[in-house]
C-alpha cells in the first residue's frame, strides 16, 4: 500500500519552492526521452500548467496535490491518488483488458474528466493542445513503444436494453456471477469482500456504488456495457467479455440501470 505519509513528506519539500515554481520545474523536467520538436514543446508546456501538479513531473503520479479524492463508508476510508503514467496501465478503454488505450479513449478521458475522482474536465482546451500532451502522456511508459493500442470494442446496443424484461435477467446474473461480492446485493458498494480489495498498486479499492450516478467511465448505457467488456484495469474489476456473452452482459446492464434508479 503507498505510504500517505511518505508521500506528505515527499510534498513538503515541494511546498516551500511554491506553486509557480513547481510549474517552472515541471515544465523543464519529465519525459526527456520524448524528443524535440514544436509538438513536444507544446506538450511539455501543457502538462506542466495543466497536469503536473498532480500527476508529478516524472508523471508517476506523484504531484504536489498528492491524495485527490477520499471516501469513508462504513468505517473504511479509500483515497485515490493521481493516475501514474509510467505504469502504461489505463483505466478507461474501448480497447479489451490488458491493452492499450486508443488516442480516442485518452482524448475522451481528458476532455470529460473523470465524476468523483479529482480528475476534471478540459473541455475548453484546444484540440491541437491535447493531441500534444497525449503524445507528451505517452513517453512515461514505454509499453507506448513497445506495443500498439488495441481495437476499439463494437457496441450495438438492443432493443431490449433498458427494460424490465432485461434487469429481471440482469439480475439473476448478478447473483450467479457473484457481482454482490464486492458491490452488494443491492449496488451500494458494500460487499463482504470489500475490505479485502486492492488495487494493482496495493492501495484499496472501492467497489462502485450503483446508487451514487454515473459510472466513472461514462454516463451513458454505452458507457456501462463498455465497461462490463473491457474490464477497469488495475483494479479488482474484471472484464465479463470471456466469461459473459454479448446479450447477458447488455442484461447486466439493464439491471445496473435499475438499481441507478433509471428502469422501473
Amino acid at each position: 500500500m503507498r505510504s500517505i505519509a511518505k508521500r506528505e513528506r515527499g510534498r513538503g519539500v515541494c511546498l516551500g519552492l511554491g506553486i509557480a515554481g513547481i510549474t517552472v520545474w515541471t515544465l523543464f523536467a519529465g519525459a526527456d526521452a520524448f524528443g524535440a520538436g514544436s509538438e513536444a514543446d507544446l506538450g511539455k508546456k501543457v502538462y506542466a500548467s495543466r497536469c503536473g501538479i498532480c500527476h508529478g513531473d516524472k508523471g508517476d503520479g506523484k504531484g504536489l496535490v498528492g491524495i485527490i479524492h477520499r471516501v469513508e463508508k462504513r468505517g473504511l476510508t479509500w483515497v485515490s491518488y493521481p493516475r501514474d503514467f509510467t505504469a502504461g496501465i489505463f483505466k478507461f478503454r474501448s480497447t479489451m483488458t490488458g491493452e492499450l488505450p486508443t488516442d480516442a479513449d485518452l482524448e475522451r478521458v481528458i476532455r470529460n474528466g473523470i465524476p468523483r475522482s479529482g480528475m476534471p474536465s478540459h473541455i475548453d482546451v484546444p484540440a491541437n493542445e491535447i493531441k500534444a500532451v497525449m503524445a507528451y502522456i505517452k513517453a512515461f511508459s514505454p509499453r507506448w513503444k513497445q506495443d500498439k493500442p488495441g481495437k476499439s470494442i463494437a457496441i450495438k446496443k438492443p432493443a431490449e436494453a433498458g427494460s424490465s424484461a432485461s434487469a429481471a435477467k440482469g439480475e439473476k446474473i448478478w447473483k450467479d456471477m457473484k457481482c454482490w461480492e464486492c458491490h452488494g446485493e443491492k449496488g451500494l458498494g458494500d460487499g463482504p469482500s470489500v475490505a479485502t480489495l486492492k488495487d494493482d498498486w496495493g492501495d484499496p479499492s472501492v467497489p462502485f456504488d450503483f446508487t451514487s450516478g454515473a459510472l466513472k467511465g461514462g454516463p451513458d448505457i454505452e458507457d456501462i456495457y463498455r465497461t462490463f467488456t473491457t474490464g477497469v484495469d488495475g483494479t479488482p474489476m474484471p472484464s465479463y467479455a470471456d466469461s459473459l456473452g454479448e446479450a447477458d452482459r447488455w442484461h447486466l446492464v439493464s439491471y445496473s440501470l435499475k438499481m441507478m434508479g433509471k428502469v422501473k
